[in-house]
């Protein structure tokens, strides 16, 4: 019975594209699978599914990618919780996030780039007042007086 392989290799080309490397790029990638494959091939088509997976968990730990999203998201929950979603209930920030407005997507699916939009917008609305619906009445609870120059009004 053969190990499983990865179907494509996009990720391991997005993270490896990610690292700083000096010199040749290419003897780097079969440096890399190398020591993941512990000396066994240094082709990338060869990799079991295992070790695929740890190569990537590795060269994502060397270019911080992963600390750079928990930041990032870190950032957007702190915001959510700001304007009044309850950021410990998981649906909740789904729903938000769903909206189409906001990003059309699960929070847990959003990359970097997209987290960055989103704080942008989160942001914004902040800035704006907040969340309608959320605690403030909106226009129409108050009593309004009208004023016409010229004109009195004894009562």
């Amino acid at each position: 019975m053969r190990a499983a392989k990865p179907k494509d290799y996009r990720r391991f080309w997005a993270v490896f594209n990610r690292l700083t490397i000096r010199g040749d790029r290419e003897e780097c990638r079969r440096q890399i699978v190398s020591q993941y494959t512990r000396g066994r091939t240094d082709s990338l088509k060869e990799m079991t599914a295992q070790e695929y997976a740890a190569c990537i968990a590795g060269m994502e730990a060397l270019s911080g990618s992963v600390e750079t999203l928990k930041k990032w998201r870190s950032s957007c929950l702190r915001l959510m919780q700001q304007l009044g979603i309850d950021t410990t209930d998981w649906s909740a920030v789904d729903a938000f996030c769903l909206d189409h407005r906001i990003t059309g997507r699960r929070f847990a699916w959003l990359d970097h780039h997209e987290l960055e939009d989103l704080q942008r917008k989160l942001r914004a609305i902040r800035g704006k007042g907040g969340l309608r619906g959320r605690g403030r009445p909106q226009g129409g609870d108050t009593a309004g007086m009208l004023i016409i120059p010229g004109r009195r009004f004894d009562a």
